[in-house]
């Protein structure tokens, strides 16, 4: 018997951007290299190793990213222990937005999405490296 799919993707997608703030690739670019923000960066390895990824980042894709979170998991990484505010983003704001929605739900806070992801970045003039 096939499955009987009552949510698509990008109703799921679009849920989480209602519930996430969002900002702007512009808005992002006047926040890079603040010492009060931190960016995430939710692509795979591949796509980071292919394109490269925003200066200062922090790798975390979006399946692993509920496990760098937490504290008491053993791929726990430090740079999400830090009273700052965390800018999620992905290759077009869908996964950030939902990575986004996961670590508000897990309790760390703030946390904002870029919308449109790298491809708003480079379009703005941001570069990756």
């Amino acid at each position: 018997m096939p499955q009987t799919i009552s949510k698509s993707a990008q109703e799921i997608v679009k849920a989480a951007m209602a519930e996430v703030q969002n900002i702007t690739a512009d808005e992002a670019l006047a926040l890079q290299g603040s010492p009060d923000h931190v960016f995430v960066d939710l692509r795979d390895g591949a796509e980071q190793e292919k394109t490269g990824m925003i200066a200062g980042a922090i790798a975390s894709s979006r399946g692993m990213v509920e496990f760098h979170i937490d504290p008491d998991s053993p791929a726990h990484k430090p740079a999400f222990n830090q009273d700052k505010t965390y800018v999620f983003y992905c290759a077009s704001g869908g996964r950030s937005a939902l990575a986004a929605r996961s670590a508000m739900d897990m309790g760390l806070s703030p946390v904002v999405n870029m919308a449109g992801g790298v491809a708003a970045w480079k379009k703005a003039g941001g570069t990756l490296i």
